[in-house]
This record gives C-alpha cells, sequence and structure tokens, in this order.
C-alpha cells in the first residue's frame, strides 16, 4: 500500500520536476485546491454563523472573514506561483492543457479581485453615506451592485471548478505520486458532502438577509436571491426577535 502512494502515477514516467516547478505546484494546490473551495464553503453556507441569535443579532463578520483571509492568501500566493513557473527552466516538453487552463484560473481569479474592488457601497445602518441615510450599493440593490453578485458568484464557481481540472492536468504532467491526488480527492470529496448536508439543512442563506434580516420591506428582500439554491428565510419563519438594527420607514 505504501508503495503504490509513493509511486507515481504513471508507472511508464519518472517524477522529476525540479524546485521550480515542485514548489509552483505545492503552493497552487494550498490557493486553489485548499483555500479557494474553504472561502467559497465558509461565504456559503455560514452567511448566519453557528450560535449566532439571528435576527436579533445581524451582520456577523465570520463567514465576511474568513472569505477575504482565504480568497485574498490564495491570490498573493498564486502570484507567487505564477512568478515560479515563469521564472522555471525551459521544459523540454509542450505545456499542454494544464498551461491553458491554469491562464483562465488566473484569469478568473483577477476578474475576482477587480471586482471586489468595484463592488460599490455598503449602506445600511453600520455603513451609512456621509448624509447619514443608509443608502448604498448593497443595501439599495443597485443595478451595479447585481451585476457584481450575478458576476462576482458566477465566475467564482467557474474558476472553482477549472481549477480541479487545472491541478489534476498538473499532477499527470508532473506524475505526482497516487498520494497526491488521494489526498484532494479526499479532500474535495468531504467538503462536497458537507455541502450536500448544509444545502438540504437550509443553510445557503440569501446574503441580504443575513446581513438586514428578513422585514420585507427592505429593497433587497424584494427581490429573488442571487445564485443556485440560495433560499430566503419568511420574516413569519424567522424567530421573533426585534432586531438590532430595524429599518424605519424612509430610511
Amino acid at each position: 500500500m505504501w508503495e503504490w502512494l509513493l509511486a507515481p502515477m504513471d508507472a511508464a514516467r519518472d517524477h522529476n520536476v525540479g524546485w521550480h516547478l515542485s514548489w509552483h505546484a505545492r503552493i497552487m494546490v494550498l490557493a486553489w485546491g485548499v483555500l479557494v473551495p474553504l472561502g467559497i464553503f465558509t461565504a456559503r453556507y455560514f452567511k448566519i454563523a453557528p450560535g449566532q441569535d439571528w435576527p436579533q443579532t445581524l451582520d456577523h463578520h465570520f463567514w465576511w472573514n474568513t472569505h477575504r483571509i482565504c480568497q485574498y492568501s490564495a491570490f498573493a500566493l498564486m502570484l507567487l506561483g505564477l512568478w515560479l513557473i515563469l521564472t522555471a527552466p525551459p521544459m523540454a516538453t509542450l505545456p499542454g492543457p494544464h498551461w491553458f487552463l491554469g491562464w483562465s484560473v488566473v484569469a478568473l481569479g483577477l476578474v475576482q479581485i477587480l471586482g471586489g474592488l468595484f463592488r460599490g457601497t455598503k449602506g445600511g445602518p453600520t455603513e451609512p453615506g456621509p448624509d447619514g441615510s443608509w443608502r448604498g450599493d448593497h443595501f439599495d440593490m443597485t443595478p451595479r451592485r447585481k451585476a457584481f453578485e450575478y458576476l462576482h458568484k458566477s465566475a467564482g464557481y467557474t474558476a472553482l471548478l477549472l481549477s480541479v481540472a487545472t491541478i489534476f492536468s498538473g499532477l499527470w504532467q508532473a506524475n505526482g505520486p497516487n498520494w497526491m491526488w488521494l489526498t484532494l480527492v479526499m479532500w474535495w470529496g468531504g467538503l462536497i458532502g458537507l455541502s450536500v448536508v448544509l444545502q438540504r439543512r437550509g443553510m445557503a442563506i440569501d446574503t441580504y438577509q443575513a446581513i438586514w434580516g428578513p422585514d420585507p420591506k427592505l429593497p433587497g428582500n424584494q427581490l429573488k436571491p442571487i445564485g443556485f439554491g440560495v433560499r430566503r428565510i419568511e420574516q413569519q419563519d424567522a424567530p421573533i426577535h426585534r432586531a438590532e438594527h430595524k429599518p424605519t420607514p424612509g430610511q
């Protein structure tokens, strides 16, 4: 068993890629195989944190901070991994599909970072405008914010799926040992299994509701939730509490 785990994926080829390529692979797997999926998983299923007294306690930052840390760290690691592969000695063989997949993932990663920078203002009671009103791109769900959410979510999930193909194509091209792809399959399989459980429990909550509560008068609660499988809690189904940041008419 140990011999099989340590053996390369293709017994007919050697596993000898050199320092640059080996560290490129490790860093990219950490970025796109671990941090990015973890950041997406947390953002999708933990908008309302465990133990949070929602809707009395609103806008819990656990998911937001975890998502940012994971994705920004992954982006920084991606740049380092990109530098390693660009400075590696010339390869004796053509790059193959891994090259094209890799650059596609890099491009989508840049789209995510730039999109986040131009997502607009938040608004609401925790980040009011200069005039003290609750106006903001997110609170009002302006066309700019809706465009950001559609782009951010669709590009994010596309990048996640492409990264899986990119990692496996890279492992095959480098002829990595069997324990590498087996470990990744177990990690991703665990996340998929947990996702199925949490999805069935209805934990993929609309971001807007998680931040500002279930009041149907709020602008965002009058729109269809953005994202597949995302649900909204009807006000009559929410726990009976007086929300900390309850809006008043005209705000």
